[in-house]
């Protein structure tokens, strides 16, 4: 799983080449990349919010009690994977339309790693920055657009063309579905499930 993790960085193409060819025989084992990768920002914003803090203006650090962050972690968790199956179970949907007929595992194991680069921006929580964290996701959101146009003709078997097309539908699905977590998000915190500050 490390060694595909690191090549989507340095060989992409190479590795949607490798991903591809074992996918369908090794489908539990490239769905645990979704659940292993994906509880990096969660765990990463518990220790950041609960050890270090934000310091805005730079001010004296505010921490979240431990009980507080570990809800919000949670939820980060939950809402990361339900978000990766729904686009998962999207792409299979769409895929017909584009002349192809993966498996919903292959779509939901390819949504997983398209994500690759939004999980590892959540390693930028342990060091909490307004700043830092919207350049991480500026960055993490290119690279996983890049990996979604580049990924679709190796893994969907379609002509680049075509992949071009679907991956620009899938974007904007993507994009509604980031918009979509940011009102539930609002809305838990409306209900009393928002961030509890540490006294002092």
């Amino acid at each position: 799983m490390l060694n595909h993790v690191m090549g989507m960085f340095y060989h992409p193409h190479k590795e949607w080449d490798a991903i591809d060819h074992e996918i369908d025989r090794r489908e539990r084992f490239y769905l645990s990349h979704l659940f292993v990768l994906a509880a990096i920002p969660g765990f990463c914003s518990y220790l950041g919010a609960t050890y270090v803090g934000w310091s805005p203006l730079g001010l004296d650090p505010v921490r979240l009690t431990p009980l507080s962050a570990l809800l919000m972690s949670a939820l980060s968790y939950v809402a990361i994977v339900g978000a990766i199956v729904f686009m998962g179970l999207f792409i299979h949907w769409m895929a017909r339309t584009y002349g192809c007929h993966p498996s919903r595992g292959r779509c939901i194991i390819f949504a997983a790693y398209t994500a690759t680069p939004l999980y590892l921006t959540g390693l930028l929580a342990l060091f909490p920055s307004v700043s830092l964290s919207l350049f991480g996701i500026l960055m993490g959101v290119s690279y996983a657009v890049y990996l979604l146009f580049i990924g679709i003709p190796h893994v969907m078997h379609i002509p680049f063309e075509r992949g071009f097309l679907f991956a620009s539908a899938v974007v904007c699905v993507g994009l509604v579905v980031l918009v979509s977590m940011k009102v539930i998000s609002a809305l838990f915190w409306e209900v009393g499930f928002g961030p509890v500050f540490m006294d002092g």
